[in-house]
Parts: structure tokens; sequence; C-alpha cells
């Protein structure tokens, strides 16, 4: 008998990826990165080869220096993208509802939205001092716009029959956002809950410049002033792994919350 070949996009005619499909392309570029670097095709002082940022790597960690930088990275992209994207949910939610909370606050956002990162850095030092209040803020700031654009986005999206219902039920505005706008704007939230979290950690590499003396973005400029290009390419690779891993997170989250949408799209079968 057939089996069913799901349809929709992305199409592909029923094909499903190993697991380890996603490895191929960076093993093969590390691989091609050694092999330049040992042939001298590449100069080493430009791009050292793979097994010399391992051993850049196996040092930190022998002295006992990699898992700080690691932990305090985390924890301040965890607080700041918590606290953003409560922000970003609750004003989001506002402005989605309300006509005058949109008139009132979407012209301010969007100007806010163009101001670059790095722009913030001196106004946050001269606000917030050089403790961890600053970075953190600065890591919000990122992580805000994304979930908020997205969200309001995912509430103009809603079928305006569903709110009817909702209202002709009875239901008051906590009950009507709770049941109905939540859950219907939720791949849209998903999306901008992703996309925060990888500006987030964007962010991050600004906010460890103000006065930090730990973190992966502080191994960054420590190795841009010692001339070590070899610590900043091992620095890189953390920040990749660890955006890696916490959007690999975020995403199981999305699925295990919207089985809902596989569920309902078409399928048939191929005969």
């Amino acid at each position: 008998m057939a089996q069913p070949i799901r349809k929709g996009w992305p199409h592909d005619d029923g094909y499903r990826p190993g697991r380890f499909t996603g490895w191929i392309l960076p093993l093969a570029f590390l691989l091609l990165a050694e092999v330049c670097a040992r042939l001298d095709i590449i100069p080493a002082r430009l791009l050292p080869p793979p097994s010399e940022l391992a051993q850049t790597l196996w040092s930190l960690a022998a002295r006992g220096e990699l898992l700080p930088h690691i932990w305090a990275s985390l924890a301040r992209v965890l607080a700041g993208f918590a606290i953003g994207s409560l922000l970003a949910i609750a004003l989001g939610l506002l402005v989605g509802i309300s006509r005058r909370a949109e008139a009132l606050l979407e012209p301010s956002f969007q100007a806010l939205r163009a101001i670059p990162s790095l722009a913030w850095i001196p106004l946050l030092l001269l606000w917030l001092g050089i403790d961890e209040t600053p970075k953190i803020v600065l890591i919000a700031i990122g992580a805000f716009f994304p979930v908020y654009l997205n969200l309001v986005a995912g509430i103009r999206d809603i079928d305006y029959k569903l709110i009817e219902v909702g209202t002709s039920s009875g239901l008051g505005a906590p009950e009507l956002i709770r049941h109905i706008l939540l859950p219907a704007a939720l791949p849209y939230l998903f999306t901008g809950l992703r996309g925060g979290l990888s500006l987030a950690w964007m962010f991050l590499v600004a906010a460890e410049l103000i006065a930090a003396t730990r973190g992966v973005g502080y191994l960054l400029s420590d190795g841009r002033e010692s001339s070590r290009p070899d610590l900043v390419l091992a620095a890189i690779l953390i920040l990749a792994l660890l955006g890696k891993l916490s959007d690999s997170l975020l995403r199981l989250l999305e699925q295990r919350n919207l089985r809902w949408r596989d569920a309902h799209r078409p399928s048939a079968t191929k005969s």
C-alpha cells in the first residue's frame, strides 16, 4: 500500500532528512579550512586551522576560564531575552487590540527600532553605570522588537469572526486574550521569539564591550587586542554553538505547542 505523502510547503516530494544531514556543511567547511591551512593556501595568521581552535578551547577549559565566560554570557542573554520578550508581549497585545495605543506608541517604536545597538552604549553607560544592568538592558532592547512586531502582526492577522464568536459568548477582555488572541497568534509569537533570541546573542557582543571582564564577547575583544585570531574564532564558534543550542530548544518548545498546525496540514495518498 502506498505511503501518504504530505503536501504543502516546503514541497519536498516526501523527502525526510537524516539525523546528521545538517552537519554535512559545517564539517565540510572545517575539513576544507584544515586542509587549506596545512597546505598554506590560506595563511594561519588569517584563518587558523580548526585543530588550533580546538587546542585554544581546550587550553581555556583546562585553565578553568572557559565555563565562567560561557555562564556569564548565558546569564546575560537569558535575563535580557526574558525582560525584552515579556515587555514585547505586553505592549504587543496592547497595540494589537487598541488603535489608540497603536497611534500613540507605534511611531516611537519604529523610530527606536532604527537605532543601531552600538549607539545605545554611551547613553546606557551614562544612565546605568558599568555594572551588569546596562548589558542586560541592551540585550533586552535587541530582543524586544522582533517579538513585538511579530506578535502585533499575528494579532492583526486573526480572523475577526473568531473575535465575534468570543465576544458573543460573553468572554471579557482577559479571557478573549487568553483563549483566542494568544493561541491564534502563537505561530507569529514563536517566530518573533526565535528572532529575538537570535538578536539577543548579537547584542550580547555589543553589551560585553561595556567594561566587561568576563563573557564570550570579552574573549572576542581580548583576542582582537592581543592579535590572536585563534581566540577570536574560538569565541565566534562558541557564540554559534550557544546560539544554535538555544534556538533548537526554543524550536522544540514551538513544535510541542504547535502540533495542531501539523495535524491540519492537507495530505494525500500517492498511488
